[in-house]
C-alpha cells in the first residue's frame, strides 16, 4: 500500500509541474522519435537528397551490432561503394564509434552495441564524393525528474563501489540468562525468615539486604544479601518459613545476555566460534550484531547444535525466553563492484538499476554475481562510481514506463 501511495504521489507531484516538467519534453521526444521513418529492413532511414541510409540494429541470434544499408532513388547500393561512421553520445559523456565493412548486401559495424541502446547518435557516409550527415536522438529507458520532485518522492541514491558479500546461513533460537551472572540465594546457616525485603522484579545493588534470617544456634537476626547488581527473578520465601538448604531469592544481571541459536545438518557444519551473527527478535523491534562464542559441546534432543553468543542489555529490552531469529556469517567476499538489492528492478529481459546523471535517470542493464539479500555484486553493465536509485526505484520504473520510452531501432 505505501508503495502504490508514493507511485501516486510522484505521479502527482510531475502533473503538477505542468510543461515545464523535463520530463514530459524528453518523453515527447523519444515518442515523436518512435514515428520516424522505416526502411525495407524496419529500420530507421536518413534521407539527404536522393541518397538514403537505413540504420538498423540486429541482435538476433548475435551481440547487438549496426547494419547499414544504402540506397540512391530508391535502389539499393552495394555496400562497397558507401563508407560510413556512427557515433554513439551517451548520458554520462561516453562516445562510442563505429566503422563499417561491406558484408553480404550491407555494412556491418566493428563492434557491439552495448546496453542500454540510449544515446544521441551521429551518422556520416559518403558516396562517389558526396558526404552526408545526420544527427538524432535514439533514447530508452531515460526519465528527467527535478531533484525537488525526487527529494519529496523519497528517492535515494548511492555511488556503486566494492562491497562485502556475505554468505549466511538462518537460524533461530531464544534468549537467556548468562548462568555466570545468576545466582540462587540461600541462607548460610539454618534458620527462621524474619523479613523478606523485595519483590520479584526489583533491582538490586551488591551488598542490598534481601532477606533477614534468625539463626537457629545463635538465635540473633543476621541480613542475606545480593552477591551483585541484579534484578529479582523471584522470591521463593515468606516471613515464617524455615531457612534451610532452600533457595530464598534468585536474582541475575540482565545487563548482559546470552542468545542460543539451534542449527541443523548443513548449516550446523558450517558454524564456527567467531563468527558475525544479527539478531533480530520475532517482534522484529530489535536487532543486533554480535559473533557466536562457542558452540556447546552437546546437542538438544532435537539432534541440533546450539551456538551461543552474548549481547549486551543494559536496557533491559532482551528479555530471557523471547525466541529469536538470527543471521550467521559463515563466509566474506569482497567484491569490487556491488549494488543495493533494494535498487534493483526489472524491465524488459534484463535486471537494472536506474542510473543518476544531472536530474535525468537511464537504465542500467546489469550482469550479476554473488548476492546476500543486501548487496549482489556486478559483473558488468555500469561503471564503478556511477550514481544510481537505491530506494524508490520502482517509482523511476513507472515513470519510464509511463513515458512510452522503448527499445526501439
Amino acid at each position: 500500500m505505501l508503495r502504490i501511495l508514493a507511485a501516486c504521489g510522484l505521479a502527482l507531484m510531475l502533473a503538477a509541474c505542468g510543461g515545464a516538467n523535463e520530463p514530459q519534453a524528453e518523453n515527447a521526444e523519444s515518442a515523436a522519435a518512435a514515428d520516424y521513418e522505416r526502411g525495407p529492413h524496419n529500420g530507421r532511414m536518413l534521407r539527404d537528397g536522393n541518397f538514403a541510409l537505413e540504420v538498423t540494429i540486429f541482435e538476433t541470434g548475435v551481440p547487438p551490432q549496426f547494419r547499414l544499408y544504402a540506397y540512391d532513388d530508391g535502389e539499393p547500393l552495394a555496400p562497397e561503394t558507401v563508407q560510413a561512421r556512427v557515433e554513439l553520445h551517451r548520458l554520462d559523456g561516453q562516445v562510442d564509434t563505429f566503422a563499417f565493412k561491406p558484408v553480404e548486401g550491407y555494412l556491418v559495424g566493428d563492434g557491439t552495441v552495448i546496453e542500454p541502446h540510449s544515446f544521441d547518435v551521429k551518422v556520416s557516409a559518403t558516396h562517389e564524393g558526396a558526404q552526408h550527415q545526420w544527427e538524432y536522438a535514439s533514447y530508452e529507458g531515460r526519465t528527467t525528474i527535478r531533484a525537488a520532485v525526487a527529494q519529496d518522492a523519497g528517492i535515494e541514491v548511492e555511488a556503486a563501489g566494492p562491497a562485502v558479500i556475505r554468505d549466511t546461513v538462518r537460524l533461530m533460537g531464544r534468549i537467556a540468562i548468562d548462568d555466570s551472572r545468576h545466582a540462587e540465594i540461600r541462607a548460610r546457616f539454618p534458620g527462621t525468615v524474619r523479613a523478606v525485603r523485595v519483590q520479584q522484579g526489583d533491582r538490586v545493588r551488591r551488598g542490598q539486604t534481601l532477606v533477614v534470617v534468625e539463626g537457629n544456634d545463635s538465635m540473633r537476626n543476621y541480613p542475606v544479601t545480593a552477591p551483585f547488581d541484579g534484578v529479582v527473578l523471584s522470591r521463593d520465601t515468606n516471613v515464617g518459613d524455615f531457612a534451610g538448604d532452600n533457595t530464598l531469592v534468585e536474582i541475575a544481571d540482565l545487563s548482559e545476555v546470552w542468545v542460543e541459536l539451534h542449527a541443523i545438518g548443513e548449516a550446523a557444519a558450517k558454524l564456527e566460534a567467531g563468527q558475525p551473527v544479527r539478531v533480530m527478535a520475532a517482534t522484529g523491534e530489535l536487532e543486533a550484531d554480535t559473533r557466536i562464542d562457542t558452540l556447546l559441546p552437546l546437542a538438544t534432543a532435537g539432534q541440533s547444535v546450539v551456538a551461543r553468543a552474548s549481547l549486551p542489555n543494559a536496557d533491559g529490552r532482551w528479555r530471557p525466553g523471547m525466541t529469536v531469529s538470527a543471521e550467521a556469517t559463515v563466509a566474506e567476499q569482497r567484491v569490487p563492484l556491488a549494488v543495493r538489492e533494494s535498487g534493483l528492478q526489472g524491465f524488459r529481459d534484463f535486471t537494472v538499476v536506474f542510473a543518476q546523471i544531472g536530474e535525468t535517470y537511464e537504465v542500467r542493464m546489469l550482469e550479476l554475481g554473488a548476492r546476500d539479500g543486501e548487496w549482489v555484486e556486478v559483473l558488468g553493465g555500469l561503471k564503478p562510481g556511477t550514481n544510481y536509485v537505491t530506494e524508490q526505484s520502482f517509482l523511476i520504473k513507472a515513470d519510464i514506463e509511463k513515458s512510452g520510452a522503448s527499445h526501439d531501432h
